[in-house]
């Protein structure tokens, strides 16, 4: 069974939640929270395998609660929603740790499908939609700003993997990356797997914000 918190503000939307996951034959509601505050307390003492926590919520808004429950509970893992698709608090949720993001407009079958990928460690940030957000969200800095940590991954890492997290980074999947370099989905995954460890980031959605963040990809000016 997937044990799973909801933390929305809003009433009604924590009980159309449970209404969608609930009937799942592999899903357990474990509990519901109001803010992100109550959130943490509630994964505390329930420890769910997947919060799909709000990301605007009042005493403790929704990426702050995912720091602290990625400082504390990491086998909590945290699926992101909003009611904007273009939001800076998605970028800061993805910073702090969450699994993934979606909007609230998704439809039911997509929400239980991102709860069963969270549940196994997967991110579910479609590719484009997370380039969208980094662009409109993040800055490129300097190459004398660049945090040191990143410029000896990008030092560390083969031009083959560098090609591949540029790829990544400008929204292509496994797929995509395999047909455009001529090589196999399953020699992406691999060179992935080298990526994330070289770079120190756990997932897609943490590979592609240190993509713009190092300067390997500029992020698009809003209104140019």
């Amino acid at each position: 069974m997937i044990r799973v918190l909801i933390a929305d503000d809003q009433p009604l939307v924590r009980r159309g939640l449970a209404l969608i996951l609930a009937p799942e034959p592999d899903v357990e509601v474990v509990g519901e929270a109001g803010d992100g505050a109550e959130a943490v307390a509630r994964a505390e003492a329930l420890r769910p395998d997947v919060v799909v926590m709000d990301i605007r919520m009042p005493v403790l808004d929704g990426a702050a609660a995912t720091a602290e429950l990625a400082r504390t509970l990491p086998g909590s893992r945290v699926l992101a929603l909003s009611t904007f698709d273009m939001d800076e608090y998605v970028v800061a949720a993805l910073r702090a740790g969450a699994y993934g993001f979606l909007p609230k407009d998704v439809s039911p079958e997509e929400l239980i499908a991102a709860v069963r990928t969270v549940h196994t460690g997967d991110a579910v940030v479609a590719p484009r939609l997370l380039t969208r957000l980094i662009s409109a969200y993040v800055r490129t800095p300097a190459p004398a700003a660049r945090p040191a940590p990143l410029s000896a991954a990008l030092d560390g890492l083969t031009p083959r993997e560098l090609e591949i997290w540029r790829l990544l980074a400008v929204g292509l999947d496994n797929a995509e990356i395999a047909g455009e370099l001529d090589i196999s989905v399953s020699t992406v995954k691999n060179h992935l797997t080298g990526v994330f460890g070289k770079l120190g980031v756990r997932d897609r959605a943490q590979a592609v914000i240190a993509a713009y963040e190092s300067g390997l990809v500029e992020a698009e000016r809003r209104g140019a």
